[in-house]
């Protein structure tokens, strides 16, 4: 029973410790040059991640096996796409690769505990999609990692939602192969319709695996419909 407070407990401490670094990034990004500010900022993120994990580990509130990530984290130029189970996804990712490029959403760039964490990491915002793939195919073609859910949302019919063509428009923009990536859990907790008070079993653990990497494609359509077969047919 001591698992359910607690967890609650973490997540406000998980809370206060984005605020605090959010704070930071707000005095810092103006005063750093982008080459020192975005490595400092995803750095601070991950870390933090990081962090927050270790302690759900330690008090074995969770259980994870992240370590097939590994293998991605010297790679660049590369859209990594994930299915979405859960609000725990990007910070499971994004603790394990260290120089990723995310796609935020507008309320998060707006929100007081993580908007200028996400700015000073140079995080893509994502309510302009013309910008959002002219910036984020500039990071990509220049070796950069670019997380993004192609679902859009968290899974809301499993195992996986109708994919968005965002990911592929990037993808073939940037000339860039993408990554899929399988998160796999023992619970629903934090998924779509899952009211954020109602008590799972613990602990809560999630196992990340790689699938099929794609070439860059040559059509936009063909490529969504393919990973959403691979999607299907592993999950």
């Amino acid at each position: 029973m001591w698992e359910y407070p607690l967890f609650y407990v973490l997540l406000f401490l998980f809370g206060f410790l984005s605020l605090a670094w959010s704070l930071t990034a707000a005095l810092l990004d103006p005063l750093l040059p982008r080459r020192l500010g975005r490595p400092l900022g995803r750095f601070m993120i991950r870390s933090g991640f990081r962090l927050y994990l270790g302690i759900l580990r330690a008090f074995g509130i969770l259980k994870t096996d992240l370590s097939a990530l590994d293998r991605l984290r010297t790679e660049g130029g590369l859209v990594v796409c994930p299915n979405h189970p859960s609000l725990l996804d990007a910070v499971l990712l994004v603790s394990r690769l260290p120089d990723a490029v995310c796609i935020a959403k507008s309320k998060v760039y707006d929100n007081l505990c993580l908007g200028s964490g996400a700015r000073m990491a140079g995080y893509i915002r994502n309510d302009s999609p013309s910008s959002l793939v002219k910036m984020a195919a500039h990071e990509v073609r220049a070796g950069q990692q670019l997380l993004i859910f192609p679902e859009g949302t968290r899974t809301e019919r499993p195992p996986i939602n109708a994919l968005k063509g965002g990911f592929a428009l990037i993808a073939k923009t940037a000339k860039a192969p993408v990554q899929t990536v399988f998160i796999e859990s023992n619970t629903h907790f934090l998924g779509k319709g899952w009211p954020l008070f109602r008590k799972p079993e613990f602990p809560l653990v999630y196992t990340v695996r790689l699938g099929r990497r794609f070439d860059p494609p040559t059509d936009v359509r063909d490529l969504v419909e393919d990973l959403e077969r691979h999607y299907r047919s592993e999950l």
